[in-house]
Formats: C-alpha cells, structure tokens, sequence
C-alpha cells in the first residue's frame, strides 16, 4: 500500500511540475515578440462578431502569434475579450501576444489617408485618386458621374461636380471608388446641413446656385479674409444682372473641351460653352471645382460691400472696386504696369549679365549637363 501510495505522490508531483512548468511556458511568452511570416507585412482581417477563440486562430494560421493558447491566456490577464475589435490589421514587425491583443482591443486597424483639396474638379481628383495607389482614374470619374446620390439636394445634377466634399479621408485597402464617392456626398451634405440649406432660401438662392457660386470663390481667392468680399462680387453682379465674367469659368469650359494650355487668349472670351460666362449671362449650368466649408459660408455670408469688380495684385491678394473706373485704375496699376516693370527688369538684368563662353569646352560642358 505504501508504495502504492508513493507512486502516486510521485504522479502528483510529476503533474504538478508539469503544470507548473506548462504554465511558466505560457506566461512566459505573453512577452516574448513572435513573428511567424516571411513577407514584408501581413495582413489580417477580423470580421465583425468574430469571438476571441476564432480570432486567435486567425492571428496563428497568419503567423502573428505563436499559438491559440498564448492568444487566449493574452486576452484573459489582459481583460479585454469583449474590447477585441473587427477590421483589418496591418502587422510588419515580432509582436508579443500582449502587444496584438492590445493593438485590437485599440482598434488600430490599417488605413490609409487620402486627401482632397478644396478647388479640385471630379477628373483633377480622379487622378490624385490614382496616383495614390487606390485604383484608376477612370474607376472615380465613374462612379462621380452617378448624380443620384445628390438627387435629394439638387434634382438637376447631371455629375456629382461640386458635391464631393474636399477633405482627408481615411480608406482601407479594400475601399472602392464608390466607397469614397459615396463617403464624399455623404460628408457634403453633413456640411450642407438644415441651417445652411435655410441660409440659402432666405437669400433666394437654391443649393445648387450656392455651391456654383462657392465654387467661383474657392477658385478666384485663397486668401480667407477675402471670400466674403468675392462672393460680394458675384453676388451684387448676380442681384444687378451684371455678366459673371469668370476666368475659372472660362477655363473650366476649355478644360473639359481640350483647348486650355495655361492661358486665356482673347479669341477664347467668345468660345461656346454655357460653362463661358463671358459669352453667357448669369451663372454657368453647375459648380465647376468642388469648394470647402469657407467658401460656402462665404456665399451665405457675404461681406456687405458694393464691390462689382477685382483683380489680381500678383501676390496672391486682389484689389477690389465699385465703379469701372476704379477698375480700369486698378488693372493699370497693378497688371498694366506691373508686367511693364518686370519686362524692364528683366531687360536690365540681362543686360548686366556676363557674356556667355562660347569655347569648344563650355559648350561640350553644357551639352554633357543637358545629358
């Protein structure tokens, strides 16, 4: 009996050790960084109301953590079973098992950041939309093209030109055109809220004359204090009948035909485009770029000036005017002369400047440079 019985504190022991020892085993690699993958970065995906068991067993069969057990025990000292998030995560480096459920239980699932700024048109933001990596240009353009999710807001949109909100926005690896899309008119119509829309009413405007002439502003200034006294402008010229005589207008209409090299010639004042308000009275059909938050308070809130008149003062201000006259001073002093100036400038400049070397040496060196 008494060996008996010793065999048995001796099997006791044995498991006691071993459990102790099992034990020890898995504490200890709570903290020990594993990385079980061989690519640069892996991804893994936990989709919604996925438990903590199953979630383990996703984390090991990508090679994040060592086995289901660790996970587990990771998840019970930690106390954050019911805190584990779904989306996707992006793991690039060894992590101990604490450190992934800590990165779920924080959400910290892979994004990446895709900024639109204020002023673009739909095939200025398709482009950024593909040189960033999400997917062609033609892909956004399509989807921007579908005008009925804005068809509550404004029923005569053709495209969604105007209504993609100018923002940063934060996209998965799995987000599409239509996402953002669909994301962007979402956003415009948070900004464009009741209060805006009764702002618009109030000044008998529809929502579809506030973000063209938004749009005008964005376009024609970034200088914030001087948005309520543009959209002044072509609002007085709007209220008077006076033509809107836009140059974004203009270029919009010989963007969208092919013809805008980056100058406006005087032939270009009669092309025909309902987008050429130097041609056409009134507003042009739509907005032609998508304006920001300023731009459209500005529009609701416009400075209370008898301005009808601007131009450039080529440092990024403009000099405003009531009266033609003032203008036609204005456009003397700060184009006429302005560039008169710098031709003279420039003429001197050149005239002071050494004599370019004309030997066999200098001009091989400067055909090796071309290279």
């Amino acid at each position: 009996m008494r060996t008996v019985l010793r065999g048995l504190g001796i099997l006791v022991l044995v498991a006691g050790l071993g459990a102790a020892w099992a034990a020890w085993w898995f504490f200890r690699g709570l903290d020990q960084p594993f990385r079980g993958y061989d690519r640069a970065e892996q991804f893994v995906e936990i989709p919604p109301g996925t438990g903590s068991v199953a979630i383990g067993r996703l984390l090991v069969q990508a090679g994040v953590v060592t086995d289901e057990i660790t996970f587990r025990l990771a998840v019970a000292t930690g106390g954050q079973a019911a805190r584990l998030q779904a989306g996707e995560y992006r793991f690039a480096e060894a992590l101990t098992p604490r450190a992934v459920v800590d990165r779920l239980a924080r959400g910290d699932v892979y994004v990446r950041r895709l900024t639109i700024r204020e002023g673009l048109t739909i095939a200025e933001m398709a482009d950024v939309f593909e040189s960033r990596g999400f997917g062609p240009a033609a892909a956004f353009r399509r989807a921007a093209s579908d005008p009925s999710l804005i068809a509550d807001l404004d029923p005569n949109a053709r495209d969604l030109e105007g209504y993609l909100f100018p923002e940063t926005y934060t996209l998965s690896r799995a987000a599409t055109a239509e996402t953002l899309v669909a994301r962007m008119v979402d956003r415009f119509k948070a900004v464009v809220d009741p209060d805006f829309r009764r702002l618009a009413v109030a000044s008998s405007l529809s929502v579809r004359q506030v973000v063209t002439l938004a749009a005008l502003v964005e376009k024609e200034t970034a200088a914030a204090e001087e948005r309520p006294l543009v959209a002044a402008v072509y609002r007085n010229r709007l209220r008077t009948g006076m033509p809107m005589q836009a140059d974004p207008t203009l270029i919009y209409a010989l963007t969208r035909a092919g013809r805008y090299d980056g100058n406006i010639r005087k032939a270009d004042l009669q092309f025909d485009s309902p987008y050429n308000t130097y041609r056409y009275p009134g507003l042009p059909p739509g907005p032609i770029a998508a304006p920001g938050r300023a731009a459209i308070e500005a529009v609701l809130h416009p400075a209370d000036v008898p301005y009808l008149y601007f131009v450039s003062r080529n440092d990024g201000t403009h000099a405003f005017a009531d009266s033609l006259a003032a203008h036609a001073r204005n456009v003397q002093h700060y184009q006429v002369e302005y560039f008169r100036h710098r031709r003279v400038d420039a003429a001197k400049a050149a005239a002071s400047a050494p004599p370019t070397s004309a030997s066999p040496a200098a001009g091989r060196s400067s055909s090796a440079r071309r290279r």
